[in-house]
């Protein structure tokens, strides 16, 4: 872990990154099955939405006056797969569900000025061009280059979409648009230590392909009510710990490390110790809709256990200050970048230090 700690410290200093945000989960009706994945469903499921585009606005207002500057959009892949999906787009005049998200983005952006980064899984390189002019960055979890997962019996056997060759090729399409990028590793479906690797491995090609992957999450699954045959796959402390410092020492200063806290509550200075350089998106307005069982910490209590590891917590926007240019980020998303930035600029070094 020292080591991972000592190339952390090398190249980002003392500071640990944060983004104050609102999670959307635009819809929660998805084509895949993943055997892990309680978000999902299916039309006509029990808590099965898409969320109107008036509600949103008024839950980003809420996260704007709450001092939050991320809009996290989240979506099941493949959504519009189903009939009672496109009716429901088609009646409010949009062709497919990408569409419907790029009007959203583009409504938060003129709307509240506030930053969309957009987590739609699998997309086309025309779907990240029409999204990218409205979204400060974007994301979506390689989470293993395994096949084998997706073999008989395997978590994403029934997840076209979680094939890592497709997933990698989108990857790739954000590479070559330079959009920044966030990706990351889960942990706790059944991968093996090489698999781990071999996927930390491929974000490094492409790190060193197209320069544009800004942060990676070591994300620990957790099994959650009735899923007895995933108990097994409990992710230990010294597995994310390892996992940190190896990242770090991997990436040499070329990639942000994150690990999301509230999956990690009970051992987040260790986090510290191991190496990491972000606590991902802390929301004071909204759950984790993906595990909901695990509440954020209270950023106070971020801010105190940063301290007390001789460590400065720092407010940041959804997109790293090394691409906040042109050459990154389009209109009207950087100008909206800019404005936030003074912001919390201005405002971090009396709230955080």
């Amino acid at each position: 872990m020292q080591e991972g700690y000592n190339v952390k410290k090398h190249h980002f200093g003392n500071s640990i990154t944060f983004s104050r945000n609102v999670f959307i989960p635009l819809t929660n009706i998805c084509k895949d099955h993943c055997t892990y994945c309680t978000f999902q469903r299916r039309p006509g499921d029990n808590g099965a939405q898409i969320i109107p585009e008036d509600d949103i606005l008024r839950r980003v207002k809420t996260a704007k006056d709450a001092g939050c500057t991320e809009v996290l959009i989240s979506l099941g892949d493949k959504s519009d797969y189903f009939p009672e999906v496109r009716e429901w787009l088609n009646h409010r005049g949009f062709r497919n569900m990408l569409d419907y998200v790029a009007h959203v983005s583009k409504r938060i952006i003129e709307e509240t000025g506030l930053l969309p980064h957009t987590n739609a899984g699998v997309m086309c390189r025309h779907q990240l061009a029409m999204l990218k002019p409205y979204n400060a960055s974007m994301g979506m979890m390689l989470e293993t280059v395994s096949d084998r997962l997706t073999g008989p019996g395997q978590v994403h056997e029934h997840a076209p979409d979680k094939r890592p060759h497709r997933r990698i090729r989108m990857i790739e399409e954000a590479g070559k648009l330079k959009i920044p990028f966030t990706t990351g590793l889960l942990v706790g479906i059944g991968e093996t230590w090489v698999e781990r690797m071999d996927t930390l491995l491929e974000i490094k090609r492409l790190q060193e392909t197209y320069g544009h992957i800004q942060e990676v999450i070591i994300q620990n699954f957790q099994p959650k009510t009735g899923m007895d045959q995933l108990k097994s796959n409990v992710v230990s402390e010294e597995t994310m710990l390892r996992l940190s410092a190896i990242a770090n020492i991997l990436f040499d200063g070329t990639i942000h490390i994150q690990v999301p806290p509230n999956l990690n509550n009970n051992y987040l200075s260790k986090l510290i110790q191991s190496g990491i350089t972000d606590w991902g998106g802390v929301s004071p307005v909204s759950t984790d809709y993906i595990n909901p069982e695990s509440p954020w910490p209270a950023i106070q209590r971020l801010k105190e256990v940063t301290l007390q590891n001789e460590s400065h917590l720092t407010e940041r926007l959804p997109v790293y200050e090394d691409y906040i240019t042109p050459e990154w980020i389009e209109e009207p998303a950087l100008s909206a970048v800019k404005e936030l930035k003074g912001r919390i600029d201005h405002e971090t070094p009396k709230l955080y230090t």
